[in-house]
C-alpha cells in the first residue's frame, strides 16, 4: 500500500515537474494603447513573471518614456517603430506572445503581417483589430462614432486651428468617467501623470498602406479576443464590431467588471487569460 501510495505521489511531482516547464519560459509581449506606455502594465507584468514567464513592455514613438515628442511623429510607420525594432532582434526560433491593448492592436496586427513566424498567438485585449476584411481607416472612423463625446480631452493643432488636428491628449473626466471609472484610484492618478499626446495620422491613404495586413501573413498566427464587459470606451457592442469583421478567432474571451483599462480594474482575471492561453500555444 505504501508502495502504492508512492508511486502516485512520484506521478503528481513528474506531472506538475512537467506542467511547470510547459507554462513557464514562454516570452510575453505587452504594448500599450493610446495616450499610455509601457508602464501600465505593472501589475501585469509582475503577476506574469512570477508565473515564470519572460516579459517584454514596449513605449511606442513618444509613449511612455520614449524619447520621442508628438510633433516628431508623421505617420503610423514611425510610431510602432521600437515593436518591429524589437521583434526584428529576436533569435530566428524564438516567438513570442503578443498581447496588444486598445490602440495596441493595430501595433499588434502589423506585427503579425511582418513576423508571423515569430508569434505563436496574439492577444487583443478590448482592442483595435486590423485584417485583410477589415482595414485602419475603417476601424477608426466605426470606432470614433461610436465613442461619443471625448468630454475634455485636448486637442492640437500643428498650423493653426484651420488645418487637421495632429494629437490629442486625454482630459481628466474622459480618463476617470471612460477608461478609469472601475479602477483603483491610485491608478487613475499614476495616469493623471504619465499620459502623453497621442498623434493623429490624418492621411488615409498612408495609414492604410502602412497597416494593410494580408491572410497569408497575418492570417497565419492564431488570434485570441478578451472583451472587457463594462468599458464605456470601447464599448462591449464596439468589441463585437470589431470581432465579427475581423476573425476568425481561436478563442473569445470576456472578463466583467471590467472598464478599458483592464490591466488596472481586473490584472488578475487578465494575467490569468494570458497565463492560460500561453499554457495552450
Amino acid at each position: 500500500m505504501f508502495k502504492r501510495g508512492g508511486n502516485v505521489l512520484f506521478i503528481l511531482v513528474l506531472f506538475f515537474l512537467s506542467f511547470s516547464i510547459c507554462v513557464k519560459g514562454k516570452h510575453i509581449v505587452l504594448v500599450h494603447g493610446a495616450g499610455h506606455g509601457a508602464w501600465c502594465w505593472y501589475n501585469v507584468v509582475t503577476m506574469l513573471k512570477s508565473s515564470g514567464h519572460n516579459v517584454t513592455t514596449l513605449d511606442m514613438a513618444a509613449s511612455g518614456i520614449n524619447p520621442e515628442q508628438v510633433q516628431e511623429i508623421r505617420s503610423i510607420s514611425q510610431y510602432y517603430e521600437p515593436l518591429m525594432t524589437f521583434m526584428k532582434s529576436l533569435p530566428p526560433k524564438e516567438k513570442v506572445i503578443l498581447v496588444g491593448h486598445s490602440l495596441g492592436g493595430i501595433s499588434t496586427s502589423v506585427a503579425m503581417e511582418k513576423f508571423p513566424e515569430k508569434i505563436s498567438v496574439a492577444i487583443f485585449v478590448t482592442a483595435f483589430v486590423i485584417s485583410e476584411t477589415l482595414n485602419t481607416t475603417v476601424v477608426n472612423q466605426e470606432l470614433v462614432k461610436r465613442a461619443g463625446s471625448f468630454l475634455d480631452a485636448q486637442t492640437f493643432f500643428s498650423d493653426g486651428p484651420n488645418k487637421p488636428p495632429t494629437s490629442l491628449l486625454f482630459g481628466p473626466k474622459l480618463l476617470a468617467s471612460k477608461l478609469y471609472q472601475l479602477s483603483p484610484s491610485q491608478d487613475l492618478t499614476l495616469a493623471l501623470s504619465l499620459v502623453r499626446p497621442q498623434s493623429f495620422f490624418n492621411d488615409d491613404e498612408a495609414l492604410s498602406k502602412e497597416t494593410a495586413v494580408t491572410k497569408q501573413r497575418n492570417g497565419m498566427v492564431p488570434k485570441v479576443y478578451i472583451i472587457s464587459k463594462r468599458d464605456k470606451f470601447i464599448r462591449e457592442d464596439s468589441q463585437m464590431w470589431i470581432i465579427e469583421r475581423s476573425g476568425p478567432y481561436a478563442e473569445v474571451k470576456v472578463i466583467k467588471d471590467s472598464d478599458h483599462m483592464v490591466m488596472f480594474s481586473q490584472p488578475k482575471k487578465l494575467s490569468s487569460h494570458i497565463l492560460k492561453i500561453a499554457y495552450r500555444y
